[in-house]
């Protein structure tokens, strides 16, 4: 599973000219799910990014998580995110996971971050969106859950 992690001001996905998710203050997360991910991904990487300290502190220091500062989620499946452009000039999308078992993984991660109290918002799965953000920092962080265990 890989997660680009933006910290946003705001944040927001329409689908068809209507939104379907917003925030304000939180982490725009776009969430790739990889053919050989389980329920193990889901768990690992919702707890990094709960408690990523990318936010600042009173001394202007990235010492606060999401949970600290009461931030939102807005999560934005994206399967491109998995897109191998090692060789020719057209990325193989072969490590992305089947559209049956990414819809499962994604809303489980959804539901999980919502069972877990997070305020959460999302896109709408293999839907064509468009996001647009205003990232605070600018902050980016990549995560790969392939990447540590």
């Amino acid at each position: 599973m890989r997660a680009v992690v933006q910290r946003v001001a705001r944040a927001a996905v329409e689908v068809e000219g209507q939104i379907v998710g917003a925030i304000d203050h939180g982490l725009l997360i776009l969430l790739g799910i990889h053919r050989s991910d389980t329920e193990k991904d889901v768990g690992w990487m919702i707890e990094k990014i709960r408690h990523l300290r990318i936010f600042d502190d009173e001394h202007g220091v990235m010492n606060r998580s999401l949970v600290e500062t009461g931030g939102a989620l807005l999560v934005v499946s994206q399967f491109t995110l998995h897109g191998d452009c090692r060789k020719g000039r057209r990325p193989s999308w072969s490590e992305a996971a089947p559209p049956e078992l990414a819809r499962q993984l994604y809303d489980r991660f959804v539901e999980a971050c919502r069972q877990q109290s997070l305020p959460v918002q999302a896109g709408v799965f293999q839907a064509e969106m468009q996001v647009s953000l205003t990232n605070s920092g600018p902050v980016t962080i990549l995560l790969d859950s392939h990447k540590l265990f």
